[in-house]
């Protein structure tokens, strides 16, 4: 099962100071907009996000379609199908991606420990 593009999405109190911590770390601003409380950093293949006041806690975030770079990949699993094999192994869902449509979608699952993992198709 190919998940795709994989980054740690971190609920932070502030997150110019989680910037600010991070770039020390060595990691560089990559996409998102600090201004609406959402910063994607980047080191070589790592990526964080860094979320003031979106998420309600830590979560791990993978999105199928993307390569590590956000670049669009020409084949992937489709988030649908990767919620439906899920579903037929009975994992539960916190959030669904709706059935029938294309294109991007997102579902959210729960691991045992009360981790989200959030796979969030953008293509």
């Amino acid at each position: 099962m190919q998940l795709g593009a994989f980054s740690v999405s971190l609920n932070v109190k502030d997150i110019e100071a989680s910037t600010a911590f991070y770039q020390k770390l060595g990691f560089t601003p990559f996409a998102g907009d600090i201004s609406q409380n959402w910063l994607i950093l980047k080191n070589g293949e790592a990526v964080v996000g860094l979320f003031q006041g979106v998420l309600e806690r830590n979560a791990l975030t993978f999105n199928p379609g993307w390569s590590q770079d956000a670049q669009a990949l020409d084949a992937f699993t489709d988030v649908r199908e990767l919620q439906r094999e899920l579903k037929s192994q009975g994992i539960p869902f916190a959030a669904e991606a709706e059935e029938g449509t294309t294109g991007p979608g997102s579902f959210i699952v729960v691991d045992p420990d009360g981790n989200p993992v959030i796979v969030d198709q953008h293509v």
